[in-house]
């Protein structure tokens, strides 16, 4: 994890990555697709104050407010920087910004860094949030902006498509129960039932997170025909909405399997 002082700014940052960059950093080999470099920073200060003080020195460096208060981009580099305070600042699980109903929920933030993944670039080591714990992430960040954040949902599509691959091993011995003999072998239903089952882990230790996952997830299963994720999900995939929906029951039924 690295860490970040200033003394302009009189403060010390812990930040990880957990955007599209992360996911491709984590696993070395898949690109987003997106044309911006998307990076979200988890910042733990303990103040707005800090908090506009990064602001103001990002911008230092080519960095500017968009529309969002938390947004900064470089047009320069093509670069969007995500900021996101957690830590002292998290109360509620909610941060306001100015006087305009623009909140930025910081929730699932905590317990997914709390067991990151260790990548090593160079000679340096970044620590992330583990494709179950980045999943936990988007879909709480989605479930906040739905209008504004399909980006997220094409990145859980992403990490279902190689969770199988990537976890190979793990998931021929420990979950070895997904594979069915009455039904045809099907790779993508087995990466979504295991990244459920690993990623219910955030939800023991969370009422918030449990309740906002579960909500969400049971809102684009139980109306199949209004499923805002399956309904994404299609859109680029010779699917249709019956797959993507039975996908995201997978990943329930997974999330169900080791729920406390």
């Amino acid at each position: 994890m690295y860490r970040y002082s200033n003394d302009k700014t009189k403060c010390a940052l812990l930040f990880n990555c957990a955007s599209a960059v992360a996911l491709e950093l984590l696993k070395g080999g898949i690109k987003p697709s997106r044309g911006t470099k998307d990076i979200d920073f988890a910042i733990m200060v303990s103040s707005i104050q800090e908090f506009e003080s990064i602001v103001k020195e990002l911008s230092n460096y080519g960095f500017n407010k968009v529309e969002a208060p938390w947004t900064l981009y470089n047009d320069k580099f093509n670069i969007v920087i995500d900021l996101m305070p957690f830590g002292e600042i998290e109360e509620k699980f909610t941060v306001n910004f100015n006087e305009r109903y623009t909140d930025l929920h910081v929730l699932g933030f905590s317990e997914v860094l709390e067991k990151p993944e260790t990548v090593q670039i160079e000679e340096k080591s970044l620590q992330i949030p583990s494709l179950a714990g980045m999943v936990i992430l988007k879909l709480i960040a989605w479930s906040d902006r739905p209008e504004d954040r399909d980006n997220d949902l094409y990145d859980v599509l992403r990490i279902i498509e190689h969770y199988f691959d990537l976890n190979y091993d793990n998931i021929l011995e420990h979950h070895n129960d997904t594979f069915t003999e009455v039904e045809i072998f099907d790779q993508l239903k087995i990466s979504a039932r295991v990244l459920g089952r690993n990623s219910s882990e955030f939800l023991n230790v969370s009422e918030a997170i449990k309740e906002r996952i579960l909500n969400t997830i049971n809102d684009n299963v139980d109306d199949a025909e209004n499923s805002a994720i399956a309904k994404e999900w299609v859109k680029n995939k010779d699917w249709d909405l019956e797959y993507a929906v039975q996908l995201l029951k997978e990943f329930r039924a997974g999330l169900m399997d080791n729920l406390k």
